[in-house]
């Protein structure tokens, strides 16, 4: 199994809150295609950070820095470029989610988006 679509899984095992969103991609897009996946798990976790959800913000976080840590290629993309990348700017909702990023994520984080 490719490292992406690992990733995914393993976030599913440590945020349960995404199994149904995991489901219904799996059954519209026929498998796992990683960076789209990653479309939802941003918003779902910015909803969550807002408070308008049950998947646990804080486990996607701690996951994906955990994960971005290990320095694999085909997971730091995913995490870098579909889940970093597009975090709310600062004027739109959700923004205060970017203090709470770990420290290698920040650091990604701030080298993408250095206006924030």
């Amino acid at each position: 199994m490719e490292r992406d679509v690992q990733l995914v899984r393993d976030l599913v095992a440590a945020a349960p809150g995404f199994e149904d969103l995991f489901d219904a991609h799996v059954f519209n897009e026929d498998g796992v295609l990683p960076h789209v996946f990653f479309w939802d798990v941003v918003q779902e976790t910015v909803a969550s950070f807002l408070g308008g959800n049950k998947t646990d913000w804080q486990a996607t976080l701690r996951f994906l820095e955990e994960q971005l840590r290990l320095d694999v290629p085909e997971v730091t993309t995913v995490v870098v470029t579909s889940f970093l990348f597009n975090l709310p700017w600062p004027d739109q909702p959700g923004y205060g989610l970017v203090d709470h990023l770990g420290p290698a994520m920040s650091a990604r984080f701030g080298a993408i988006r250095a206006s924030g």
